[in-house]
């Protein structure tokens, strides 16, 4: 089947966003298991697991509409403690997140339904448990201190 150039281009792009982060978590996870940080790390790894599962989502629908997907991921900030790691995380999702909206609006301005439905489910990983729990971990730790939040991630 042949898709639509814009919205290949598009998922193309899209591809770069979710590699990034599956490798921005790969690291981050590795970290945390290596301060010992086993719940964080149990988290973070089955978020990078999520991210390698929207990649490969969006690259067989590009292979699906008759084209090659583009692998060159986009740059990643690697934290250097738990408060810069939970952040670069977060600004990744934020980021992701604006990209996935403005992909819905195009496939469904170029009538890519089945493209849409699948980069709106995409955004309700992103919103819904990413981008919240990502959220609720920086608040964790404003509310009872650094210290208390490791000591409960151990």
């Amino acid at each position: 089947m042949r898709g639509n150039p814009e919205v290949i281009d598009y998922l193309n792009m899209l591809i770069g966003g979710e590699l990034a982060a599956r490798d921005q978590y790969l690291i981050h996870s590795r970290m945390y298991e290596d301060w010992g940080l086993n719940k964080i790390y149990e988290r973070i790894d089955h978020e990078m697991q999520e991210e390698a599962s929207h990649a490969d989502a969006i690259i067989r629908r590009v292979l699906f509409l008759g084209a090659k997907p583009n692998m060159h991921r986009e740059d990643i900030n690697v934290g250097t403690d738990v408060v810069t790691c939970l952040k670069a995380d977060l600004a990744l999702e934020y980021h992701v997140r604006e990209k996935l909206a403005t992909g819905i609006k195009l496939c469904e301005e170029k009538g890519d339904y089945i493209s849409r439905d699948m980069l709106r489910q995409q955004l309700s990983d992103t919103e819904e448990d990413h981008t919240y729990w990502l959220e609720k971990q920086l608040r964790l730790i404003e509310l009872i201190g650094l210290q208390n939040y490791i000591q409960s991630q151990i």
